[in-house]
């Protein structure tokens, strides 16, 4: 494939000459994130950066697992002891959990342009962003992804889908990003109101499950919806690739970031091709973060892509290593199950089962144990869900016997693939 094709030349890199610069970088990452956050100071003590030069020597250092981060950012308010430049912050964002995510005060700091780009994004190109700009990072993610690319913005968030529709007619929107689900919300939408949107021609999802069934309808419409794995911890962690014939498979690694596939509860890694826990080290100076167990699971796929790009594929996001899970872009923690649970004494016991629909869009189901529950105890159960999740959820009561004595608080019943 021709150069012009790629977003840099760090895409088309022989595969060793990424693994030497990338590993001779990294003992300057440790290096900065051992002598300018508390948390790394203590976590890596004892650990000389200099020796860390290889994917083994990487692999013997200890992680900080996603889950760890409530924990560390209560005990040292805002960022758990890990941000190394309070003068290169430009916003305080927060994932449930609550999590705080910061953002960096320079262009780029996500990285995701370099998606945009695989997935047809150009300069100049109109994108609506139906990524929520409120509280949560997913908008200004992809907003300065968007800008990094020279793309316009129009920051439309969440819901309102009649002026969603709207502003893609009357904008002539060329590119959509948001979750997979609610694109489909916004074309059923269109169809009943019967405005058409010919300019829509692309688009680039994340946040769950983009599923086949999507990918198809989206394609039958005439839109090109490719899908990206990213996070407000780490930014862009890989992205979709189609190859000349459109076809695509995995995802490949983004070019700012060491990837190792662990199993999960340990820092091990597993052979390529296992399931595992993904382990991610990025190359972000405000806030570096060395071995970061995502709680995702992948695997990595043997092989180049076919667009040309030589890094390493993965399969992509394939579930939950631990109860936390994704409901429509944002995450559900067990601890926000047992808060919801605890405010109201007449729950005895209660399960959050995550599932999708008919129309394959996450529904969230609080099954609660509560002898003489009624309506309107189910109604404030459901106001607590939502207050603490951010997210809608239904709420049903059920027996004892219903709810299987496995420890589970969150069970998610999706299937992908």
């Amino acid at each position: 494939m021709d150069p012009i094709d790629h977003y840099d030349d760090l895409e088309i890199r022989s595969p060793d000459q990424r693994l030497d610069e990338q590993f001779a970088a990294l003992p300057g990452l440790i290096s900065l994130a051992k002598s300018s956050t508390a948390h790394f100071g203590r976590l890596l003590e004892g650990v000389d950066p200099d020796s860390v030069i290889d994917p083994a020597a990487l692999a013997r250092l200890p992680v900080t697992r996603k889950s760890d981060l409530i924990r560390l950012q209560k005990e040292a308010p805002p960022f758990g002891g890990l941000v190394t430049d309070w003068g290169g912050i430009g916003r305080i964002l927060q994932s449930p959990g609550p999590i705080n995510d910061p953002e960096g005060a320079r262009t780029g700091f996500w990285r995701l342009g370099r998606a945009l780009y695989a997935a047809g994004f150009r300069r100049g190109d109109m994108v609506q962003n139906c990524f929520s700009y409120h509280f949560t990072p997913g908008g200004w993610i992809f907003d300065d992804a968007c800008r990094a690319l020279g793309c316009p913005v129009f920051p439309a968030g969440v819901g309102n889908t009649e002026q969603q529709v709207q502003a893609l007619a009357g904008l002539s929107v060329v590119g959509y990003v948001g979750t997979p689900s609610f694109l489909r919300i916004i074309l059923d939408k269109a169809r009943d109101m019967g405005v058409a949107l010919p300019g829509l021609k692309k688009g680039l999802v994340s946040g769950e499950a983009y599923l086949p069934p999507q990918r198809a309808a989206f394609r039958d419409a005439g839109i090109d919806v490719h899908q990206c794995y990213a996070s407000a911890d780490l930014g862009l962690i890989a992205y979709e690739s189609p190859g000349p014939d459109g076809a695509v498979e995995g995802m490949i690694l983004d070019e700012a970031v060491i990837v190792e596939i662990v199993r999960p509860g340990t820092g091990d890694p597993v052979p390529e091709g296992e399931v595992g826990e993904v382990v991610v080290t990025a190359f972000t100076p405000e806030y570096p973060l060395i071995r970061f167990a995502t709680g995702d699971l992948s695997a990595v796929l043997p092989g180049r892509s076919p667009c040309g790009r030589t890094n390493t594929r993965i399969k992509g996001w394939m579930g939950r290593a631990d109860q936390t899970t994704k409901v429509k872009g944002m995450f559900v923690h067990p601890e926000q199950v047992a808060e919801v649970l605890k405010r109201f004494p007449t729950i005895d016991k209660g399960r959050l089962v995550v599932a999708h629909d008919d129309a394959s869009a996450d529904v969230m189901t609080l099954r609660c144990v509560a002898p003489g529950g009624d309506e309107a105890l189910a109604a404030r159960i459901g106001e607590a869900l939502q207050a603490v999740t951010k997210l809608r959820g239904h709420v049903t009561f059920v027996t004892e016997g219903d709810l299987p004595n496995d420890g589970k608080v969150i069970e998610d019943t999706r299937r992908y693939g």
